[in-house]
């Protein structure tokens, strides 16, 4: 009899820490799950992007015209990444690969000609985009918390 506490309280702990466990591994996958969408969302945008300025290469001013709105849906979910990071919504190891990719898709020349078109013509959007930029793409800038 003077076991049965002390193996119930045993297996109790051991209870909760199976459900913190399976908190956690919840967790996770959600984050992932979400994580995925975003990604999804992004080959979604980026087939629509000329293959040409994937590559590096400039655009015609027509071609430029023609594909601006993918470039703002791109610059778009850009903003809403970083946006995301910073509420913590997107995992480190997620969030450093999507900024590197940021910083490298700006700084091609059809991106990096909408980018500038945008932030001339909206002003005041794409805070977010913005700031991450004007820290040189530092995969958590001061004052995210």
């Amino acid at each position: 009899m003077d076991l049965i506490v002390p193996v119930s309280n045993a297996i109790m702990a051991v209870g909760a820490l199976l459900i913190l466990w399976q908190i956690r591994q919840a967790k996770r996958q959600a984050v992932t799950s979400f994580e995925d969408s975003l990604d999804n969302e992004y080959r979604g945008i980026i087939h629509q992007i000329p293959a040409k300025a994937l590559l590096g290469e400039a655009l015609s001013a027509k071609e430029a015209r023609e594909h601006l709105d993918e470039f703002i849906a791109y610059i778009d979910l850009c903003n809403q990444q970083v946006f995301l990071r910073q509420r913590k919504r997107i995992g480190r190891g997620t969030w450093q690969f999507w900024c590197d990719g940021m910083k490298s898709n700006l700084l091609r020349p059809a991106f990096k000609q909408a980018w500038e078109t945008v932030k001339v013509k909206a002003d005041t959007d794409f805070g977010e985009l913005r700031r991450i930029e004007s820290s040189n793409f530092k995969s958590d800038p001061a004052g995210w918390k």
